[in-house]
């Protein structure tokens, strides 16, 4: 096409000038903050690296494992590379509250940071938004609205509960909630969806107890099965994840109750267990997607590297990423992301390459159920 007519067209020469970047223009950098084998960041890895090739970017990450010490590391050892082989972003998550520390030594060193999942606590905001300063090179953040999966799945489970889950002495459903835990604030959104939720259902559904689990299977196992015994009339089980809610199926069935018949539990996360939990109807309730969340960090970390800043929408970024899953859902789930993250075409999503786009969208379930 000759150039006249491409500059007549310049949401078109925008795409070709995006696209004919090298692939090696941009390298990002994850420190992903889960153990290489949990299901939930191994997929958040794998959708990072889909999106990545899919914009012609570079991709790399390290798990932390779960330590902050060894996340803390990963970000000195970012610096202590050769200044050619840094990258040219990395991508944090304010696990434990790592985020400020890691940010710092990255800014010391000019390397420019972003945090996925998680950004900065309530406490740390007052000194670090909504302004890029003192920490000019934490560029911002991007967060699943995470109280939407405790609604999502509360309603749901209440829903369920409602149809055919046997009522206490009292006449309403007795529900026992599994927290992830007391203190960070994607268990405390969570939770604050399902007493949204309660408090529309207060003359039909009563909680029992929340109890922390600190996201572990085990304790949520210990807690269900002593809550049981204590409490034979619960009907319904409340998790903050999927590991929680296969803690609380594990001590429903040493009890004797039968998943999804007389006693209903949700879950959160798109694991392939949990979906397989969900189609066989052990599992009554299941919200998930957020794992994009890197995946569209990404999405963003290209445009601004190519000039397209997001400020103008805000450097604390909230969304909905959460969608719920029923039998069939989850059957097609399990046909598109069974056994491994399949490629995602995240093209549509970068103003770069849409200039007519104002602001950035997340359609989960179109990348999820197309």
């Amino acid at each position: 096409m000759p150039i006249k007519a491409l500059l007549r067209r310049p949401a078109l020469l925008a795409c070709l000038l995006a696209m004919a970047l090298p692939a090696w223009a941009q390298q990002v950098y994850f420190i992903n903050p889960g153990h290489r084998d949990e299901t939930f960041w191994r997929q958040a890895g794998e959708a990072m690296q889909a999106a990545a090739d899919s914009l012609g970017m570079g991709f790399s990450q390290d798990f932390a494992e779960r330590d902050p010490e060894r996340a803390l590391a990963l970000g000195r050892a970012v610096t202590a590379r050769p200044a050619a082989q840094r990258p040219d972003y990395v991508l944090l998550v304010n696990e434990k509250a790592t985020l400020v520390a890691n940010a710092r030594v990255l800014s010391a060193a000019g390397i420019k940071s972003f945090a996925a999942f998680s950004g900065l606590l309530p406490q740390e905001q007052a000194r670090f938004a909504p302004r890029r300063a003192p920490l000019e090179l934490l560029l911002g953040s991007l967060e699943p609205h995470a109280e939407d999966a405790g609604y999502l799945t509360a309603k749901a489970l209440i829903a369920r509960g409602l149809r055919d889950a046997p009522r206490g002495a009292d006449g309403r459903l007795h529900l026992l909630a599994l927290a992830g835990d007391r203190i960070t604030t994607v268990s405390l959104d969570r939770n604050a969806g399902l007493l949204k939720a309660l408090a529309e259902h207060r003359s039909e559904v009563v909680m029992d107890a929340m109890l922390a689990t600190d996201w572990k299977r085990e304790r949520a196992r210990q807690h269900s099965e002593r809550h049981l015994h204590k409490h034979p009339e619960t009907a319904l089980i409340w998790c903050g994840t999927d590991l929680i809610a296969f803690g609380a199926l594990d001590a429903a069935r040493a009890a004797g109750r039968r998943p999804g018949r007389d006693l209903h539990v949700s879950g959160i996360n798109t694991s392939a267990e949990a979906m397989q939990a969900l189609v066989d109807g052990e599992l009554s309730a299941l919200a998930g997607g957020h794992f994009l969340a890197g995946a569209f960090a990404l999405v963003m970390l290209y445009d601004h590297h190519r000039g397209r800043d997001f400020a103008a929408e805000g450097l604390t970024l909230e969304h909905s990423m959460f969608i719920g899953f029923d039998a069939e859902r989850a059957r097609r789930f399990l046909a598109r992301f069974g056994s491994s993250t399949p490629a995602l075409d995240m093209r549509p999503f970068s103003k770069v390459l849409n200039p007519q786009l104002t602001h950035y969208r997340f359609p989960v379930q179109a990348l999820l159920l197309p």
